[in-house]
């Protein structure tokens, strides 16, 4: 097993006994904090921005009693904005969990593997051949280059019908910054390409209609519940494969499903919100030493973290230069940047 992956495997093999987990009611309370805090997260999300609003006058407007143009700032722009950060964090969050589950690779998210570049390079290919305007039309685009990025990139880290995770952490980042030199190829040839898609790519919850959520709500669903199914399994695959089908495990098909959903969860995340990076890398990382490494918790406390992560990073974007607000998927960028230093660092010892 290469260094890069085996104090993750470690930790997973201490942390996936068999059967269902009596201890997991332990972790109850965590859950519980967790679910407390992204409301207070989400609450705050609807109050505070470039025109902060009292909470009373939040609820008041959620109820259908408030008037004014606070009650329309809540309603109409950031309800919207909360519940789009709550689905994309997520789906990011889970997908990183299951990404780096099937990979048995702590740097694994879809931002490393390149899917969100895939995904960008798609859109901004169609926004120019199709000359494509509405973000509801980026969905089955931004699908398509997702899962053209994540097969691409298993292919490169395949050895002796294994993957190896060092080979695939290499390929992904290659296989990234291809794709994002790509994608200013492409926008650099035309300027409505440019104006059409900048916004789009930088990421961002701004702006957002829940009419953008709506066409993608079906496949993330689909991708959340089939991350979940495949969670015990993923306790095996980190034995190895050869272990995991001593054990019965069908390693192929579990590893496929565990790409679907990956591809399913990041796709949707990127046609609504852009390619917003590093809540996919981080969340398992937040959640690992407060749950474990066995992924019936793990993946339903990213479930809970990526949303939270998300929203946290958006309304520090409308704070940081008020009256004007960053694109959430720059504040990411610059917090997840030194969080993947750490973490390379980390596991290469």
């Amino acid at each position: 097993m290469p260094n890069l992956s085996s104090r993750f495997v470690t930790a997973t093999e201490r942390a996936a006994p068999s059967g269902v987990p009596l201890r997991a009611f332990r972790y109850l309370p965590l859950f519980l904090g967790g679910i407390a805090a992204l409301g207070l997260c989400a609450a705050l999300s609807l109050a505070l921005g470039a025109r902060s609003v009292p909470l009373s006058t939040v609820l008041d407007a959620l109820l259908g009693h408030g008037q004014g143009r606070d009650a329309l700032v809540v309603t109409g722009l950031r309800v919207p904005r909360t519940v789009i950060g709550l689905a994309v964090g997520a789906a990011l969050g889970v997908a990183g969990a299951v990404a780096q589950g099937i990979t048995r690779n702590p740097l694994a998210s879809p931002t490393t593997l390149g899917i969100n570049a895939g995904a960008g390079f798609a859109v901004v290919v169609a926004i120019f051949a199709l000359r494509l305007t509405d973000p509801v039309e980026y969905v089955w685009f931004a699908f398509a280059g997702a899962a053209a990025a994540a097969v691409f990139a298993q292919a490169l880290a395949q050895r002796a019908g294994d993957i190896d995770p060092v080979r695939l952490a290499l390929g992904g980042t290659v296989l990234q910054l291809v794709l994002l030199s790509w994608t200013s190829a492409v926008m650099l040839a035309s300027q409505r390409t440019l104006d059409e898609a900048r916004f789009w790519l930088a990421g961002s919850l701004a702006g957002r209609p829940l009419d953008t959520l709506w066409p993608v709500l079906p496949t993330l669903v689909l991708g959340l519940l089939l991350a979940l199914a495949v969670a015990p399994a993923l306790n095996a695959l980190a034995l190895g494969d050869d272990s995991a089908q001593a054990l019965g495990v069908p390693v192929a098909r579990i590893r496929l499903a565990g790409g679907i959903a990956v591809v399913l969860l990041a796709g949707s995340a990127v046609a609504v919100a852009g390619p917003v990076a590093f809540i996919g890398l981080a969340a398992p990382h937040l959640v690992r030493p407060l749950l474990g490494g066995d992924h019936r918790l793990l993946v339903p406390g990213c479930l809970i973290a990526g949303p939270l992560l998300l929203l946290t990073a958006d309304v520090l974007g409308r704070l940081v230069i008020r009256p004007a607000e960053l694109e959430v998927g720059i504040v990411t960028a610059f917090l997840g940047a030194p969080l993947l230093a750490l973490l390379a660092r980390k596991v290469a010892r």
